[in-house]
């Protein structure tokens, strides 16, 4: 319909060019991103979380409750990667995070993503092109809000990550965009 079409390219006219997201640029001229804002209680490294002291290979994770998650992990991390929510982009903490290291599953500490295959992608969403291993992350279909996407989970307990997209450097071409709250930075 010409009504939506028109809609949607004026919301994203303006949220792009006006500054609605934070910036404060002109007409015609990009937004500027804003700050990344911390949520409170959430974690961006294992011995800040529920993780810490824990030998995470130890626990078979796949018998862990909905109420166990409920009740170890804090709400916002609770509500992307347990019940697939998203993150507001340019708010994670992660995302300008440039240390060498491995990104980890904020849920159970599995190792997903080496900080040297990290770029940014423009996104407001920490993005990678490859994961750490085979086994790091397995893909599910995802067809939520009336698209076509690939879903990424942990590899190991099941929680939702982000997407991944075939638009990403090379040598992959993938693009694993992927939500701050479910990563926790592991300095090498």
């Amino acid at each position: 319909m010409i009504g939506t079409r028109f809609s949607r390219t004026a919301l994203f006219l303006t949220a792009a060019t006006v500054g609605i997201a934070g910036g404060t640029a002109c007409l015609g001229e990009p937004a500027a991103a804003p700050s990344p804002k911390s949520a409170p209680g959430i974690p961006t490294t294992l011995d800040a979380s529920h993780l810490a002291g824990l030998d995470t290979s130890t626990v078979d994770w796949k018998t862990k409750t909905q109420a166990w998650w409920k009740s170890t992990l804090p709400p916002k991390v609770y509500e992307v990667c347990r019940e697939g929510g998203t993150e507001r982009p340019w708010t994670g903490d992660l995302l300008e995070q440039k240390k060498k290291g491995t990104f980890v599953c904020s849920s159970c500490g599995h190792a997903l993503f080496d900080a040297d295959t990290k770029f940014e992608s423009g996104t407001g969403w920490p993005s990678f092109y490859d994961e750490v291993n085979p086994a790091a992350v397995r893909d599910v279909v995802d067809t939520s809000l009336g698209m076509v996407r690939t879903e990424v989970r942990c590899g190991r307990c099941d929680a939702h990550l982000g997407h991944v997209f075939p638009d990403g450097p090379k040598p992959t071409g993938l693009r694993y965009c992927i939500n701050s709250v479910c990563l926790l930075h592991v300095p090498k």
